[in-house]
């Protein structure tokens, strides 16, 4: 029998959760790849393009994340299955405040980082954020650092998130998951059957 018949009052997040969750999914795997990709490049016309690339995926990162907090605040999320121990409760609440803070942290890193060096970011190249700090290339170096290591504490966060949302479907087989998935993609077999 499939999980979502043993399961029926399965409590989701709503449609605006979702799609702000999976909006910032691909956007984090875009801004990742092209990260690590262009980190390494020998400078170049192509390595500035992707550079800003890069710094207009951080920008939209960084307002999807504040307006997906906003709408956490007029919608909280669905409660979790009674079947999560007290410390698997604690562990998910401190891992979606830590996926929060680190997903606004990174691109602000970014963009202190990029205003430190020297680089205003014009976001879709039509428009200019401006700059939070005044050029100061020594800053902007220790910047890069804090920037560079708060994205791996987010990739790190991030395959935490990732193994815990698997591991509560595939192991635990609860609803987790499923309550960030669209409907259309839970998959029920046996409808109605015994």
């Amino acid at each position: 029998m499939a999980l979502m018949d043993r399961r029926p009052e399965l409590a989701r997040y709503g449609a605006l959760a979702q799609l702000g969750h999976w909006l910032t999914v691909l956007l984090l795997v875009g801004v990742f790849g092209l990260g690590f990709y262009m980190v390494d490049l020998p400078l170049s016309p192509a390595r500035v393009k992707l550079f800003a690339y890069h710094k207009w995926i951080g920008v939209t990162v960084f307002a999807v994340a504040v307006l997906r907090l906003i709408w956490r605040a007029v919608s909280p999320p669905p409660p979790l299955p009674d079947t999560l121990r007290p410390w698997e409760r604690q562990l998910a609440a401190l891992t979606h405040r830590l996926l929060y803070l680190l997903v606004l942290a990174v691109p602000l890193s970014g963009w202190l980082m990029s205003s430190a060096k020297g680089f205003q970011t014009v976001w879709l190249g039509v428009l200019p954020i401006p700059d939070l700090l005044d050029k100061n290339p020594a800053l902007g170096a220790a910047l890069q650092r804090v920037h560079f290591a708060l994205n791996k504490l987010l990739l790190a966060v991030v395959v935490l998130h990732v193994g815990a949302a698997l591991k509560h479907h595939f192991i635990d087989r609860d609803t987790v998951l499923l309550r960030m998935l669209p409907r259309a993609m839970i998959q029920t077999r046996h409808r109605g059957k015994a």
